[in-house]
């Protein structure tokens, strides 16, 4: 049995990465510039509060089936943004591309909420408190389960890699919110095409070390605003909701 109160831990930590997603959202839009990551940060704020609700039943929000609809939606979107990219950069796009863990993530979150076989007189993914947190559901086609576990394990480990060895930074790496007659993708693009190295379907996460940083700024330290809308901060978001995932599937199983 997995005891309630590592689960009710990792639901206030999924909580914690649902508020500073908001945070990002709130600080992008009030200074109309911010990361192109703005639907990373919306995904990152929805899956937040649905596995939260997930492992804690007192914070449950809403019903499984608004979820499926929400992270089918994520989730054709994510594919959409893969597809793309690889047709520019081939499976560099699912190796070390920006949106193909984002895809992983939105489709494990569909697959969890689809594959929920709840226990008789149970009410789904409506949570896993307490001490029988197991007892809540167990999940249909547990290979899959197991299957996605190790991919988000993977890119998870690939993710620390980077964030490790400094290809994100706490810079932050914006675009502009409101171009007039360029659309918000070609602003990001022009925006990751800016830094040394990088391609147009760059991860736009990231920030090499060798880019070119203004004298001044780099004698004082950056904001707060900066530290939180840097590409650090989302992929240090992703690390950590990617590993509750993959530990969430394996005990569901």
């Amino acid at each position: 049995m997995i005891p309630a109160w590592l689960l009710d831990m990792l639901a206030a930590l999924m909580l914690v990465v649902a508020a500073v997603s908001a945070a990002r959202l709130v600080m992008a839009w009030r200074r109309r510039s911010g990361p192109a990551t703005a639907d990373v940060d919306v995904a990152h704020l929805l899956m937040g509060i649905a596995m939260a609700g997930t492992l804690t039943a007192a914070l449950a929000t809403l019903p499984g089936t608004a979820w499926e609809v929400i992270f089918g939606l994520t989730t054709a979107w994510f594919a959409w943004r893969v597809w793309r990219d690889a047709r520019a950069s081939g499976v560099r796009a699912l190796a070390g591309g920006h949106c193909a863990p984002h895809l992983v993530h939105s489709g494990a979150m569909l697959y969890m909420f689809l594959a929920l076989a709840a226990p008789a007189g149970g009410s789904g993914m409506g949570g896993m408190g307490g001490t029988a947190g197991m007892s809540m559901g167990t999940l249909e086609y547990p290979t899959l389960a197991f299957a996605f576990a190790l991919i988000l394990v993977g890119y998870s480990a690939w993710d620390l890699d980077q964030l490790s060895g400094r290809r994100y930074s706490l810079a932050t790496a914006s675009v502009s919110l409101a171009p007039v007659g360029v659309s918000a993708m070609a602003a990001a693009e022009s925006a990751v095409a800016t830094f040394p190295g990088s391609s147009p379907a760059g991860d736009p996460e990231a920030s090499p070390a060798d880019e070119a940083v203004p004298r001044e700024a780099s004698k004082s330290r950056p904001a707060l605003s900066a530290v939180l809308l840097s590409p650090g901060i989302t992929v240090g978001c992703r690390i950590v909701m990617g590993i509750t995932m993959a530990f969430m599937l394996v005990i569901m199983i």
